[in-house]
Parts: C-alpha cells; sequence; structure tokens
C-alpha cells in the first residue's frame, strides 16, 4: 500500500475516498511522485450527480442576489489565499510561480463577472402586445451540468465553467485532470467556505469511465469540456447523441504574421512570452510564426536567438525560472519526438533545447526552448499540435500568402498580426477565418466580460466560453404571454392566429 497522500473526491460538501483505482501525481520538476490521485468509478460519478440533483432546486429557487454574494466571496477568498493555490498549480503542472498567478487572476476575474448575475439573468418583457396580453421572457437553470477541463490550466479553466453555471442556478459535477488535480479541489472547497451549498458543486476526479459516465447519465443536461480536438470531437458527438447541450474546446495551431514594416524588437519579446510561456502548454500560444519576406525573417530569427539565448531553465518555484518543466515524461516525450521529427522532416533547427541541463533536477521533464527555420506546410511540426516548447518559423512572400495558409488550416484558434500599417491589420482582422485574433498582441484572450472561442476545429457547438455566451449556454429561455381581462367581459370564440389588433 502505497503512503503517500491520497487525493480523493468533493462530493455533497465532504471529501469522498471511494474508488479501486488510483494513479500517482507527479511533480514535473523532479519526476517524483508525490501523491495519489484516486480515479472515480461510474457509481461514485453518479453519487456526485445525484448529490447535485438534489441540491437543484433549493439552489435554483435562490434570489440571484444571495448566489451572487457567494461569488463576491469567493473571490476575495481565492485572493487571500493566492499563494498557497499557485504553490499546489506549480508543484503539480511545472509553470513558474509568476504564470500560475496569472492564471488564477484570470479564473478570478470570471469568478467577478459571475457575481454580475442578478443583471445578466434580466429577461424581456413588453407590454401591450395585444389586447391586454403582456409578454416576456426570462433565463432559467438547466438542472446538473458538468465541465471536464484540462492540465494546462487546472485553476482558470475550472473557473471559466462553473461559477457562471452556479451562478445561473444551477448544480455542477466537474472532472478536472487528473495530473494535477490538487489546486481545482482546493477551490472547491474554498467555495463551500464562501457559502456555497452543499451538493451545488461537486469534484470528482478520474479519467475516461467518469467522462462516460457524465456523457451518458440524463440527469446532466450540459457538458463544457476544453481539451485536445480528437477528445473534444468525442466530447461533442457522444454528448449530444445523449440529448445535452455540449460546448467542446479543442485544439489550436496559432499562427503570427510580422509584416516587413513591424516594429521587430517588440514583436520578439512579445513572441518569446507568447511560445514559451507556460513552456507552450497553451491552445493560446504561438508555434508558429509566419514571416512575410526574407529580411522580417532574418530579423525575428536574430532577435529570437539572443533572447533564446538568455532564458533560464529550471523549476517554477525559482524566481530566476523563465520556463518549467513539461507536465508528465509521456507529454515530454511526445514534444521530444515532435522535435525529432521535424528535424527528419528537413526544418532547420536553430536553437536545439534538448540537451538542456538543470542542476539538481536530472529526473524533472525539462526540455529548452527549441527554434525551427523552414517550416513548411504539410511537416508535423507545422500541422499537428506540440503543445511545448517549440517554435517554428514559416516564410512567405505576402500577406494574403500567409492568411491563406492560416485559413487552410484546420484550426482557427488564434491568430495576430504585428505591424505599423494599420489598413493591413485592417484587412486581416476582418478576412481572417479565426475565432479569436490580436494585431500586436500575441495572446488575443478575451476578457471576462468577452466569450473565448475559436473556429473551424478548435470549437464544436454554437457557444463560446465564459463571458456573455456563458449566460447563454448555463440558462435556457422561456417566453410567457398573459392575458388579463376585464372583469364582466365576455367574448366569443376566436379562431384565427392571435394578432395584435
Amino acid at each position: 500500500m502505497s503512503s503517500l497522500p491520497l487525493v480523493g473526491h468533493l462530493i455533497g460538501g465532504a471529501s469522498v475516498r471511494t474508488g479501486s483505482r488510483s494513479q500517482e501525481v507527479f511533480n514535473p520538476a523532479t519526476g517524483v511522485a508525490e501523491k495519489r490521485v484516486l480515479l472515480a468509478d461510474k457509481s461514485t460519478v453518479e453519487q456526485a450527480i445525484a448529490n447535485a440533483q438534489q441540491a437543484f432546486p433549493a439552489w435554483r429557487n435562490t434570489p440571484p442576489l444571495k448566489r451572487a454574494r457567494v461569488m463576491g466571496n469567493l473571490k476575495v477568498l481565492l485572493e487571500q489565499h493566492a499563494d498557497e493555490l499557485c504553490a499546489l498549480i506549480t508543484a503539480e503542472h511545472g509553470k513558474v510561480l509568476s504564470d500560475a498567478l496569472g492564471e488564477l487572476q484570470r479564473g478570478i476575474e470570471n469568478v467577478e463577472y459571475a457575481s454580475y448575475a442578478p443583471e445578466l439573468l434580466k429577461g424581456e418583457h413588453s407590454k401591450n402586445v395585444g389586447p391586454a396580453i403582456d409578454s416576456w421572457s426570462e433565463f432559467q437553470a438547466l438542472g446538473v451540468t458538468a465541465g471536464i477541463t484540462p492540465f494546462n490550466f487546472p485553476a482558470m479553466v475550472p473557473l471559466w465553467m462553473w461559477p457562471m453555471a452556479v451562478a445561473c442556478g444551477n448544480t455542477f459535477v466537474l472532472k478536472p485532470s487528473e495530473r494535477d488535480p490538487s489546486s481545482t479541489l482546493r477551490i472547491a472547497e474554498l467555495a463551500l467556505q464562501a457559502g456555497l451549498p452543499p451538493g451545488v458543486l461537486n469534484v470528482v476526479n478520474g479519467d475516461k469511465e467518469a467522462v462516460d459516465t457524465l456523457l451518458t447519465d440524463p440527469r446532466v443536461k450540459a457538458v463544457s469540456f476544453v481539451g485536445s480536438t480528437p477528445i473534444a470531437e468525442y466530447i461533442y458527438a457522444t454528448g449530444c447523441a445523449h440529448g445535452k447541450r455540449v460546448q467542446a474546446l479543442g485544439g489550436a495551431k496559432n499562427h503570427a504574421i510580422v509584416m516587413p514594416d513591424a516594429d521587430i524588437d517588440n514583436a520578439v519579446s512579445a513572441l518569446m512570452g507568447a511560445a514559451f510561456g507556460s513552456c507552450g502548454e497553451r491552445c493560446m500560444a504561438i508555434p508558429l510564426v509566419v514571416a512575410v519576406g526574407d529580411a522580417a525573417a532574418e530579423a525575428v530569427i536574430a532577435g529570437l536567438r539572443e533572447q533564446m539565448s538568455k532564458m533560464k531553465v529550471g523549476p517554477g518555484t525559482e524566481a530566476s525560472s523563465d520556463m518549467g518543466p513539461l507536465v508528465t515524461k509521456a507529454h515530454f516525450d511526445k514534444v521530444l519526438g515532435y522535435v525529432n521529427q521535424g528535424v527528419a522532416e528537413g526544418a532547420s533547427l536553430l536553437v536545439d533545447g534538448r540537451q538542456v541541463q538543470v542542476p539538481g533536477h536530472d529526473a524533472g521533464y525539462f526540455l529548452g526552448p527549441c527554434l525551427f527555420d523552414q517550416v513548411k506546410p504539410g511537416m508535423k511540426i507545422y500541422q499537428e499540435e506540440i503543445f511545448g516548447p517549440v517554435l517554428g518559423i514559416v516564410r512567405v512572400k505576402t500577406l494574403q500568402e500567409g492568411m491563406d495558409l492560416i485559413d487552410a488550416h484546420e484550426y482557427g484558434n488564434g491568430t495576430c498580426i504585428f505591424t505599423r500599417d494599420g489598413e493591413a491589420a485592417r484587412y486581416f482582422t476582418d478576412n481572417i477565418q479565426v475565432g479569436m485574433v490580436g494585431v500586436n498582441v500575441p495572446l488575443p484572450v478575451p476578457v471576462a466580460y468577452h466569450s473565448f472561442g475559436g473556429w473551424k476545429r478548435s470549437l464544436f457547438g454554437d457557444l463560446h466560453a465564459y463571458g456573455p455566451d456563458a449566460v447563454r449556454f448555463y440558462t435556457k429561455r422561456k417566453t410567457i404571454t398573459q392575458r388579463w381581462p376585464s372583469a364582466g367581459v365576455r367574448e366569443g370564440a376566436v379562431f384565427s392566429f392571435p394578432s395584435s389588433r
């Protein structure tokens, strides 16, 4: 029997340790297993769903202002416990502490937006749509909702989902990544402390068995997902086949166009963070630079090589580290395989991070930043999502040629253009077939009061995550038409369709 601390589930407001299966949770900086996480079986997930269903009627009928106050309390608690939460994120994911804090802050902004629920849930009213007839619409909660979230943002992405879901009057079952579950679970505990009633939010750690239970159980009315495109497509197809509302955000391969007139120094600095922040494990990362003209390509490469040579790769807990390790050994091997494949396919590896050494952390999952030139469509490192610190340079002759490459790619999550030319920027933003676009902004992630989502095979479903779209996703519209005839007035039968005449 392992002596490692055991991470369980949170069901009905209590810690639950059921399930016969578990797996180790590693510290990526050391390669050492520090915890074990229980993997929920079907009955455990069904227990969580039952608790959520039981809590729904009372929570649905709780005034929106009271639900919003819980979100306000949670915001304060998240800020007070920021250091603790960031330490949990870094210990299990590996990202540097400053990046963990940035992730948490973006999550807190979504909690704050959810606290506006009384305003966001106001319906529409029309008086006298017909003789003594009034009509109005309102937005009602769905019931039990669920979220399935990825390893790369264990705090932020769950906070994209459940705060707005519960602020709208739903209850929620959350299935976070089993690779780094502790920060997600701790935030759920803080939600209880903030005043969220038991059963409104439940957390089950698990794998495909847990996911499939959420997708097929008829008590679950809606499912949100963020992850890779093959899994997103499976989530969407399976959930829809079982009558659920589904939003499934998938993968990405984001291109950054650098025009000949761009401020190269600023573009290079922006690209460094966009490519190598969080070790490239972001769906909004920039893994491809599309340089318009050889002069732009050479200038960008020179700037990148200089800045990459100064990067410090090390444990996320060290303030001097610019980039931490990859999340698991399996993912390290996968990313390393892409680098080897890029060399084999003929791309020119200008900066090779494969031999990076981190003293005292020989077993950690560290890969240094890698830079390829002469990357071309058709290469695996161009076509596929690597999710690691690998940046490729693609050379084109014109802006339109670069845009054609972006539009032809199966993903359409995010993109950006670096330029001083307003006409070029306007043409790019107006015509590019991508859901989130930046102008001299490499990571155009919308703020909490807008919505996040890509196009093409980066999103399955009609509504984007968080922001205004989240209110619509987690509610259903009901329209009521009402008439109170005047006392003593009797009317004959009317067989025509009602009108306002």
